[in-house]
This record gives structure tokens, C-alpha cells and sequence, in this order.
């Protein structure tokens, strides 16, 4: 029986998921090398401090702060350091020194992605990223590998754990947003500084990755339309609830079309009414989720924990023990599939509906002009209610009207409420958001 080949893995990175990374190819060699036909040898792991704490203990001969000479001498390098720099030089001089690199950087890979996958082709090795979005749920390997002979037409993803415990806390206990951010800091789902997570820009560069895969072309992160959910007030939350409605923050990428011609993507992020009958709107707490739409599968959603050391590291692994395989079996690495070039679509191109609160006066003909405004713009009302307000000091009656538009261009919408802001006869506009799933 011919020997086991002993492949050599160099970390980079001792964070949460990069520990338990370490951990698991330690306690679980055996295993690992039974699937994946090689021992797989952990050689170093590339940290800033050697001696600072962690919460798994790992043997300490194992750290160094000589990243460049660790990822030289590996056959498989798995970074997890995050950041661009110096996370970026150290791939490329994995790559060009002919070893395959795991990594779950979403950030680099959206800014930079292109380059790394173009230097990984050239050297004939994989670069695999399953880890980059949504954690433990194998979501880039399905629409790489098992849609790949599909057309995806749409996908809406819950892709910050974060943010979905804010607004998920904010819907079930009517917490504002402040204190739900408190709450999330406190149980450790948000960071101290948690504007990647609060702003969208996390979810954005996910969304970059998510659509390049599903689209078959490169999208950067300045492709993606970001808005994040600190505007979102418990008021929101609540008229949303009325309605039937559950604010979540969604990454969506989607094909916008005319008369059967396909004119481009959209990518974008930003808080988003669902109907609470939609499967992503019962993914509660810090969970992800990603609902695709495609010509012939129709719609699969992948649910599970988009975050944490443990589930987040078994994505890591499932694309170490694929690489290993590679190198153990021989044949072509695995990166992009990108086929051509769509272009990527400006916000006001997209097509939505919109969910608008307006405080108005109660008098007759108020709803007339509102309606005519709407249909001058080409956007039809689907859904309109009014509740009367009376001040009783004043005597002064209003109205609250909440009214959900069919679908439309972002573009056209967005006119409709710019020129109904003008009336006389509203007296704010007390909330617009958009809404899927309708």
C-alpha cells in the first residue's frame, strides 16, 4: 500500500474562527485524512502576538509573527486574518509559491477578487471561499457547482447575523434600535465598533460575492447599491407589524429585464419589508439565509448559522479538505466561473415596491390628489389604509395613510415621493421602505 501524503497547512490568523480552525485540524487529523486522502500537518499559525490570550488552547511552538516565510514552505495556506492588507500580499505569495488558499476575507475578495482569482489561474491552484458568506451554510458551492446548469434569476439573502438579531429584537420586544444594539454588543453578536454590521457594509460585500457567483461576472463593492438599518425606528418596526410586514436588511441581486432582454444586475442592500409569510421572514435571532429563484430549480432557500467560531471554521474545512483532494488526485485549481460581462445596474434601475407612510390632512380630496400623483408617475397602489388622528386640544384632525405600491423602477418610485412631499396637505412623510416578497 503506498504511503499517505502529508500535506503542509499554514493559518493565518488565531481570531475566533481561525482558533477553532486550528483546533479542529488537531483533534480531528485522523478523520481529515481519511477524506481527504492526505495528513494534513497544521505547520504554523501566523499571528501579531504570540503570547496573547485565546480561548483555545493550541500548542504555542505552533505561533509565529513570520507570516511571508510560514505561507512559502505550505502547500495549503488558510487566511483568516481579514482586512486587505497585509492579508492580500500574503495570497498572492501563496499562490505564486503554487499553494492552494482557503479564505473567508469577504472584503478582500470584493474589492479585490478579480486579482486573485486571475493569479490563481495562472498558477494553476484553487482559491476557495465558501466561509465568506453566511458561516456555516454551504451556499457558494451550490450556486457555483449544483446551479451551474440553471439560470438564477434572484437572490435575497439575510447575510448579517447582527442586524438580523437587531431587528429581529426590535419586532418581538419593541425595543428601539439603541437599546437592541446594546443587546446584540452584550451577547457578543456585535462589535464594540459595529459599523461594518449596522451601516451594510458587511452584508454589501457578501452580496458582491454572492451576485459575481450567481451572475457569472465580476461585481466589486462600489457595483452595490449600501444602506444600513440605523434610520430603522421602532415606529418602522411597528407599522410594519400592522401592515403584516418584518423588517430584515437583504442582500439582493437581481436580473432586471425588458421586454425579455436582459439589461443588467442589480446588487444592493438595504432594510426591506417582507410579507411574514415569506420563508425569510421567520429567520429569527443572529441566523442567515439565502432564497434563490431560478428558471428551472424555482426557489431553494439555504438556512443555518451565518457566524460563530465553530460553524464558520466547518465551511473552512468542507473547502480545505476539497483542496487537499485536488492536490492528493491532480487536475486544474478551482476559482471564478465567470463567463462574460453584465453590467451592474444603478439603484434607480432595480424594480421593488414600496411601503409609505404619510401623516396627512383629514379633508376631503386629499386621497384624489395623492392617487393622481401616483398614477401620473406610472406607480399603482396595491394596498391603502387610513387611520384618523384627532387632537382633541386643538381639534385639528390628520390622518395616517400606509400604502404599498406594486412593483416599479426604483426611479419612478422614488419621483412619486418626492412629489407627493410637495402637497399642501401632507404634513410628513413618515417612513419609505422598500418592500419584496409581494
Amino acid at each position: 500500500m503506498s504511503e499517505v501524503r502529508t500535506l503542509k497547512v499554514a493559518l493565518l490568523g488565531c481570531g475566533n474562527v481561525g482558533a477553532q480552525v486550528a483546533r479542529i485540524l488537531i483533534d480531528d487529523a485522523e478523520a481529515l485524512a481519511a477524506r481527504s486522502g492526505a495528513r494534513l500537518e497544521l505547520t504554523g499559525i501566523a499571528v501579531r502576538t504570540v503570547d496573547a490570550p485565546r480561548d483555545v488552547e493550541l500548542p504555542r511552538e505552533l505561533f509565529t509573527t513570520d507570516a511571508d516565510t510560514l505561507v512559502k514552505d505550505a502547500d495549503l495556506v488558510i487566511e483568516l486574518m481579514g482586512g486587505i492588507e497585509p492579508a492580500r500580499s500574503l495570497i498572492l505569495t501563496a499562490i505564486q509559491n503554487g499553494a492552494c488558499v482557503v479564505t473567508g476575507n469577504k472584503a478582500l475578495l470584493a474589492q479585490d477578487g478579480p486579482t486573485l482569482y486571475e493569479e490563481a489561474d495562472k498558477a494553476g491552484v484553487q482559491l476557495s471561499y465558501e466561509a465568506a458568506v453566511a458561516g456555516a451554510i454551504p451556499i457558494l458551492r451550490p450556486i457555483r457547482d449544483s446551479l451551474s446548469g440553471d439560470r438564477i434569476t434572484r437572490v435575497l439573502g439575510i447575510v448579517n447575523g447582527t442586524t438580523n438579531f437587531i431587528l429581529d429584537q426590535m419586532d418581538t420586544t419593541g425595543a428601539q434600535f439603541a437599546d437592541a444594539l446594546a443587546e446584540a454588543q452584550r451577547l457578543g453578536y456585535a462589535e464594540a465598533d459595529p459599523t461594518a454590521d449596522i451601516e451594510g457594509h458587511d452584508a454589501a460585500a457578501k452580496a458582491a460575492i454572492l451576485a459575481a457567483l450567481s451572475f457569472h461576472t465580476r461585481f466589486s463593492l462600489d457595483d452595490v447599491y449600501c444602506e444600513g438599518i440605523t434610520k430603522v425606528s421602532a415606529e418602522d418596526i411597528a407599522a410594519a407589524k400592522d401592515a403584516g410586514f418584518v423588517i430584515k436588511l437583504l442582500a439582493i441581486a437581481e436580473k432586471i429585464s425588458s421586454a425579455g432582454d436582459a439589461n443588467g444586475i442589480s446588487v444592493r442592500v438595504h432594510p426591506t419589508l417582507l410579507p411574514r409569510e415569506h420563508p425569510l421572514a421567520a429567520v429569527r435571532g443572529a441566523f442567515n439565509a439565502v432564497f434563490i429563484e431560478a428558471e428551472n430549480a424555482g426557489e431553494l432557500m439555504f438556512y443555518g448559522q451565518g457566524a460563530g467560531g465553530t460553524p464558520t471554521a466547518s465551511a473552512v474545512l468542507g473547502d480545505l479538505v476539497s483542496a487537499a483532494r485536488r492536490l492528493v488526485l491532480g487536475g486544474p485549481g478551482r476559482t471564478e466561473t465567470t463567463t462574460g460581462h453584465v453590467p451592474a445596474l444603478p439603484i434607480d434601475a432595480s424594480t421593488t415596491s414600496y411601503y409609505i407612510g404619510l401623516d396627512v390632512a383629514d379633508q376631503a380630496g386629499v386621497l384624489a390628489r395623492i392617487t393622481q400623483i401616483f398614477a401620473e408617475h406610472g406607480v399603482s397602489i396595491e394596498i391603502m389604509r387610513q387611520t384618523i388622528h384627532r387632537d382633541t386640544n386643538s381639534k385639528v384632525e390628520s390622518a395616517e395613510l400606509k400604502i404599498v405600491t406594486h412593483r416599479a423602477s426604483e426611479a419612478a418610485l422614488a419621483a412619486t415621493v418626492e412629489a407627493v412631499k410637495g402637497l399642501d396637505v401632507i404634513n410628513s412623510v413618515t417612513s419609505v421602505l422598500r418592500v419584496e416578497g409581494v
